[in-house]
């Protein structure tokens, strides 16, 4: 087995018993990297110097004796909206040019103290404003189970770097599911963690109220050792909630006597054949190991979650790249007239056209007259969303439902089924509402559900608030039953 296959533990555990050294392992993911990226464009940063630097003070710990931490050795990618100190951070807009923060995310910070060594920066949809990762405006990222296809958004080029073996372990950020669904189509695991388990200090803002990181892994006890890592309280952020210990030890026999709800009013959606297959597969395979499948109802969630993220998410986004003016971060206009033509020039050059249309929607949602029609009513629903989550979860320990209703698109052939596009924005958005975390699991791919594409195909369980190891716990038992991820080959 190359060194690019090995999981994040198996990586630790080499480097620390001197099988191998992190150097070794650093230039080898580098390499694969190398080799598919061209075909990919999963990376807009490679940090070749600073790594293998890093790898190489790995080694000097090793060789003095000393613990060089869970994950020593363990190359990763950070989606390229998570500052790091020094180098350029771009969150895929041009209006950030080649900034480079004077600070770390938190999250970096944890990550690189517990031994992991960075391999790049991944793209994504310009300021997460997306699910195609066609936005980024240094191009699309394509899937690695067929180029001709999307990954996901907007943590695409996270989930396809994961998937095709450049890393074991990536991070992203979720606003309405953009860990969820990459994860989903690229075949690979994916968390979206209860909103304040882990910091978002350093975090590129889009939806402050909906954003949190999460770790793309192909091992179910990978994404549990990363969270292991990144779930602690971080007094820098004062979303981040103290005092929750939460056990991410994977243990066996999580299934039985569990109870998995599906959800009354998603019965009558659409969906694939491969997608409506594996709902009925995992179904089954929940009832053969003990679990009890019942039934919750969401009539809120289903009526009204979709409107309402989308004026929270466009009035959050409206404040949150307002500081984007050409003074404090990046790009600039030396020649611009005077201070309004300056901020015009940044702006429009600046930004595209994802990201100008959910700041005027944001825009237009705050504005005094609308702000109590619109915003502030979204938000009163909010809080409705979230206690029928409450009292769902009275009945069930987790819900099992569809990530999308489809497979991944063609790269620039958008879905002109609305119906559809509303359906796949309802299993992953509500989740972000009521912050409570979501898994995407992999079950098997499009071959073995009577289609011929190959595509992965994912599923997702929901849980309450704070049962982020419970639902890692149920994904590991399935890892057991079905098999965990493979490398794409390229």
């Amino acid at each position: 087995m190359r060194l690019y296959e090995l999981s994040a533990r198996d990586i630790a555990s080499g480097v620390r018993g001197k099988k191998f050294s992190a150097t070794e392992v650093f230039d080898e993911c580098l390499s694969r990297a190398v080799a598919c990226d061209g075909k990919l464009a999963a990376l807009i940063t490679t940090t070749v110097e600073a790594g293998r630097a890093a790898a190489g003070r790995i080694d000097g710990r090793v060789s003095r004796g000393e613990d060089p931490g869970p994950l020593a050795g363990v190359p990763v990618i950070l989606k390229d909206n998570m500052c790091t100190h020094g180098i350029r951070t771009t969150a895929a807009s041009r209006v950030l040019g080649d900034w480079a923060p004077p600070y770390s995310a938190t999250v970096w910070e944890l990550l690189s103290s517990a031994g992991a060594v960075l391999l790049g920066k991944a793209n994504m949809d310009e300021f997460a404003m997306g699910n195609t990762t066609s936005t980024s405006a240094f191009g699309p990222t394509a899937n690695p189970w067929d180029v001709s296809r999307v990954p996901g958004g907007s943590s695409g080029g996270s989930a396809a770097a994961v998937a095709a073996g450049y890393t074991p372990v990536a991070l992203g950020s979720d606003t309405g599911g953009s860990i969820r669904q990459p994860a989903s189509y690229c075949g690979i695991y994916g968390l979206k963690p209860t909103y304040g388990l882990v910091s978002r200090y350093g975090l590129i803002a889009y939806g402050s109220s909906l954003d949190q990181i999460g770790p793309f892994a192909r091992t179910v006890g990978d994404a549990a050792l990363a969270m292991q890592i990144l779930a602690r309280h971080d007094p820098r952020d004062s979303t981040s909630v103290p005092g929750k210990k939460i056990d991410f030890t994977c243990r066996e026999g999580a299934l039985k006597k569990k109870r998995v709800a599906l959800v009354r009013e998603f019965r009558g959606f659409t969906l694939d054949a491969p997608i409506a297959d594996a709902m009925k597969r995992v179904t089954r395979l929940f009832e053969e190991a003990g679990a009890e499948v019942v039934e919750v109802s969401l009539p809120t969630v289903a009526r009204y979650a979709v409107a309402c993220y989308y004026a929270i998410a466009a009035s959050e986004a409206h404040t949150n790249l307002a500081r984007y003016d050409g003074v404090r971060y990046g790009r600039a206009a030396p020649g611009a007239a005077g201070l309004k033509e300056m901020y015009e020039t940044v702006r429009s050059e600046g930004f595209g056209v994802e990201v100008k249309s959910r700041i005027i929607a944001g825009t237009c949602l705050t504005e005094p007259v609308r702000s109590e029609e619109y915003y502030v009513a979204a938000t009163r629903v909010r809080t409705l969303i979230a206690e029928e989550f409450r009292r769902a979860f009275e009945s069930a320990d987790c819900i099992l439902q569809p990530v999308t209703p489809s497979l991944p698109e063609k790269i620039g052939e958008m879905d002109e089924d609305a119906t559809k596009g509303y359906e796949s924005d309802l299993y992953t958005l509500p989740v972000n509402m009521a912050g409570l975390p979501g898994f995407t699991f992999w079950t098997g791919r499009a071959e073995n559900f009577g289609e011929k594409t190959g595509l992965p195909v994912g599923l997702q369980l929901v849980g309450p608030r704070w049962s982020d190891g419970e639902l890692l716990n149920v994904g590991f038992a399935l890892e057991k039953i079905l098999g965990a991820p493979k490398i794409a080959s390229l």
